[in-house]
């Protein structure tokens, strides 16, 4: 797969941090759980069989009436009115039977094998709560983790754990794109401001510090007064002020670069500018470059974090890591929200410096494997 001599170079170097090895494998453990977190947390069922056929209600509608029911919406899956009409196929057997057995349904102590009913069976996901499920059986808000909610439940009795885990993803996914972005932004920029220097340096900079001063947080408070933020548009404002970290490095790597004795030999003998630029002085400005992309998307999840915390970062009906941080300061009494968002927020961004480490010492030339 790796034919090239720097490849190998590059792979040994990363395997030889095992910091950075440990930290990937289990970060990518985790992002795959929370990419798939419909099948991990969700009020729905992930299958369900009725009288023979398979049903999907966590990825497709289905009416009640396809249950066997008298409403055209969606039915209620958690409740045991519903679990009994799917398990013994008619609302008759359930009102017919002893009173608590829809208690015992609700409670997974009913087993339609044993009690003669074969209509039909439901599958649930590891954690039977998504991110905005309400459980109305909680009592006290916020209620401490049980063997229901392992977590325990925010002040709106919504499931800790099955938040932190769309919250997870999101923040990720988040990061990820807004440092692609913007990395491809902020190199492109740098690297001409660096290779044609002059005037064109120059302008440059000029726009810079004039983009550089302008405050980031009172854009998005006035585009949050205009527009309702969603994740694109509040993706598009942060990339918008996150491109400019890069420029000064790529610039000045190549500024370092462009008069070297193979710059100007490719020059004489006629190679373009962009390919000079981005074949032969890229890669010596890929070190500083990786060097600070643990900083920005360190950043990128934190600055999501805060403008949660504060009010002007996702909307409420998104599950958000700042938010939970948010519900943790309004109720100390409930120290299990601390704890949920700090050792998530914090683990996360652990192990992505720690993979961004060995990632820079796998680019650095100056770093041999032994």
């Amino acid at each position: 797969m790796f034919k090239s001599s720097i490849s190998r170079r590059r792979l040994a170097n990363f395997r030889a941090n095992r910091r950075a090895v440990w930290s990937l494998w289990l970060f990518s453990f985790l992002f795959v759980i929370c990419l798939f977190a419909e099948l991990v947390a969700n009020d729905k069922p992930l299958l369900v069989s009725f009288k023979g056929e398979l049903h999907t209600p966590a990825f497709k509608f289905y009416p009640e009436t396809a249950f066997g029911g008298d409403f055209e919406t969606e039915p209620q899956y958690p409740d045991p009115v519903v679990q009994c009409l799917i398990k013994t196929g008619g609302l008759e057997a359930c009102f017919d039977e002893p009173e608590d057995m829809l208690e015992q349904i609700a409670a997974g102590e009913f087993d339609v094998s044993t009690e003669g009913y074969t209509n039909g069976w439901i599958l649930w996901a590891p954690i039977p709560y998504s991110f905005n499920t309400i459980n109305y059986d909680v009592l006290t808000a916020p209620s401490p983790p049980d063997s229901n909610h392992w977590l325990g439940t925010d002040d709106q009795t919504r499931d800790v754990l099955a938040r932190i885990i769309y919250g997870f993803r999101i923040s990720t996914v988040f990061a990820l794109v807004v440092v692609f972005f913007s990395s491809i932004v902020g190199i492109v920029a740098g690297a001409i401001m660096g290779y044609f220097g002059g005037w064109v340096d120059i302008v440059f900079q000029r726009i810079l510090e004039i983009w550089q001063s302008t405050p980031m947080l009172y854009v998005i408070i006035i585009m949050g007064a205009i527009f309702t933020l969603n994740f694109t548009i509040l993706t598009a404002l942060i990339i918008l002020f996150s491109w400019m970290g890069l420029v000064g490095y790529v610039r000045a790597e190549f500024l370092r670069t462009r008069n070297f004795e193979y710059v100007r030999a490719a020059r004489a003998l006629g190679v373009p500018d962009w390919k000079i630029m981005f074949r032969h002085l890229l890669p010596n400005a890929m070190v500083a470059t990786i060097t600070v992309l643990p900083f920005l998307i360190t950043g990128a999840i934190g600055g999501l974090t805060t403008l949660d915390f504060i009010g002007y970062g996702l909307p409420p009906s998104y599950p958000s890591l700042g938010e939970l941080a948010l519900q943790a300061r309004n109720n100390l009494q409930s120290p299990w929200l601390a704890f949920s968002a700090f050792f998530s927020i914090s683990i996360m961004l652990s192990l992505l410096v720690f993979i961004f480490e060995g990632v820079r010492d796998a680019f650095d030339p100056r770093k041999t494997f032994k």
